[in-house]
């Protein structure tokens, strides 16, 4: 084993590591309606980025590249080719992410994938009946495209929506859409990244230059890099558990099956830090199970003792094995989530089946600085008690201290509100 080792070349050797997790690498997505700014975000994170010490590469929106090279709005013209090119942008999609990100992890250093959409956006050009039947062609399900393959998602909704006065496509020849048509195609593509469990939505609430720099600021805390971001997600408590019933037919929601696992901390500083695994299964409306995600998360104080998460994607056997080392002084917690869309702003409603079965809470994700108070529009179709708010709600609500067996040793218990 040893021989077969040492006959790897450097390259070879960083890609496995960046494989079993020892070098960071972080593929996200940036999508949204025309118009949204996402050349411009791109060129921004990419400058960011690298000035902090990461390799960066951008992935090309693979369209833009087909029609620039030749593929008009006269192919259309073609009874069914609209699936024969969401099918061959899905081959060069998959194709030049995969191969970009053997590249960066060759090189050994912390590196990010700049992905200028994702394969899921080639489901808002499509029926329901066609993009099911790419899927199975292939055997994949939407799992495997959304939800396994990126560490996060940023959606940049079109100027179109909110600053009209500034929606153009002089950049852009691929595209064509009134504000009318480019208000519709951005609802459909966030529908189509809906249930990715770390998919944010960057309005036009803001002038562009605030919505470039809290794309900057989301970005700097999935990496690891210092942010003036204060929290992740506003959380209320619930009075009881929505049902099908209670969302409107204009809201797309997605109900997963969650389970979290803690485990033991190696040489546990004792500042609150935790590490959990968790597996994150997708439910269909008529209850059959649809693919499971599994992930590593990983929280320890910053030198600026900030407490900052690094969260990875695993397999189902590292799951496995990292269960084997599970804290058995804490509860395996389990949930039904419901995640969704409203105002521009991302929902999902934890429903807890063990510990404390029955209870719900609503988090909201909602960024904010140390000098801001976070602005969250409530579903109105949830009936809503109140905001949980401070350490004696972090105690009795966050799954973090939930998760203690009673009589266990609480410590640690310093960090249990952000765990979610």
């Amino acid at each position: 084993m040893q021989a077969e080792t040492s006959s790897l070349t450097e390259a070879e050797r960083n890609v496995e590591e960046a494989q079993n997790g020892l070098t960071p690498f972080h593929k996200i997505v940036l999508t949204g309606g025309p118009c949204g700014g996402k050349t411009t975000a791109l060129a921004r994170l990419s400058s960011f980025l690298r000035e902090r010490g990461f390799e960066v590469i951008s992935c090309p929106e693979v369209y833009t590249i087909l029609a620039s090279n030749g593929l008009s709005s006269g192919f259309y013209t073609t009874e069914g080719i609209d699936e024969v090119i969401q099918n061959a942008v899905l081959d060069v999609q998959i194709s030049l992410e995969d191969s970009l990100s053997n590249v960066l992890k060759a090189r050994g250093k912390p590196a990010v994938l700049l992905c200028d959409r994702g394969p899921m956006d080639g489901k808002a050009y499509l029926s329901d009946e066609k993009w099911n039947k790419i899927l199975e062609s292939r055997g994949l399900s939407e799992v495997d495209l959304r939800d396994t393959r990126y560490n996060a998602v940023y959606h940049m909704v079109s100027a179109a929506d909110g600053a009209r006065e500034f929606y153009q496509l002089d950049n852009n020849t691929a595209r064509s859409e009134s504000p009318e048509e480019a208000c519709i195609l951005d609802k459909q593509t966030q529908r189509c990244w809906l249930g990715h469990p770390h998919m944010y939505v960057l309005d036009n609430s803001t002038d562009f230059e605030t919505k470039l720099q809290r794309l900057v600021n989301l970005v700097a805390k999935l990496v690891g890099l210092p942010t003036d971001l204060s929290r992740r997600s506003v959380k209320f408590l619930l009075r009881s558990k929505p049902r099908a019933e209670n969302f409107p037919n204009t809201i797309n929601y997605h109900v997963f099956e969650v389970e979290k696992v803690y485990l033991l901390v190696q040489d546990d500083p004792g500042d609150g830090s935790y590490r959990f695994i968790r597996k994150r299964t997708i439910v269909t409306r008529e209850g059959e199970r649809k693919g499971t995600v599994y992930q590593l998360t990983e929280a320890r104080r910053s030198g600026r003792g900030e407490l900052v998460e690094l969260k990875r994607i695993i397999t189902a056997r590292e799951y496995s094995a990292s269960y084997k080392s599970r804290d058995l002084s804490r509860h395996i917690v389990r949930q039904e989530r419901i995640c969704f869309l409203y105002e521009h702003q991302s929902f999902t409603v934890h429903i807890y089946e063990n510990p404390a079965p029955g209870l719900c809470i609503l988090h909201a994700q909602v960024e904010s600085t140390h000098d801001e108070k976070p602005v969250v529009k409530l579903p109105d179709f949830l009936d809503v008690e109140r905001k949980l708010v401070g350490p004696d709600d972090a105690m009795k609500y966050g799954s973090y201290a939930l998760s203690v067996i009673d009589g266990a040793s609480e410590k640690n218990l310093i960090s249990p509100f952000l765990s979610s």
